[in-house]
């Protein structure tokens, strides 16, 4: 009569897992909005800190490179501190995702959010 009462009770826990695994990754998101990594380029003359979620919010730029005949160079040296922070960025959110999923017993290589 109530052979079918144990799929509810999976369906419970799976529930549950779901709302636990929800916080986390409310908790993760959070986590990324703090930290921070820092891209550089022309050995350290130009540093862009990003948090890990991609967002820019610094930028330091060494004086020693304002030259006006040397824009284009200075330039390039810009965005690409910026894209080696954007690219910290991301490896270390793909990270932090990865922990998390180990932690809830998923499979390693499985993409978050989905």
């Amino acid at each position: 009569m109530f052979k079918g009462l144990g799929g509810l009770a999976d369906m419970g826990k799976m529930m549950k897992a779901a709302q636990e695994m929800q916080g986390k990754m409310a908790e993760l998101q959070e986590e990324l909005e703090r930290i921070t990594v820092v891209g550089e380029s022309g050995a350290g003359l130009v540093k862009a800190t990003s948090t890990a979620k991609g967002e820019l919010t610094a930028l330091d730029i060494d004086p020693t490179i304002f030259n006006p005949d040397e824009k284009e160079v200075v330039e390039d040296l810009i965005l690409a501190a910026i894209k080696d922070a954007q690219s910290k960025a991301a490896e270390r959110s793909q990270s932090e995702m990865s922990r998390l999923t180990e932690g809830l017993g998923l499979p390693a290589d499985m993409k978050l959010p989905f």
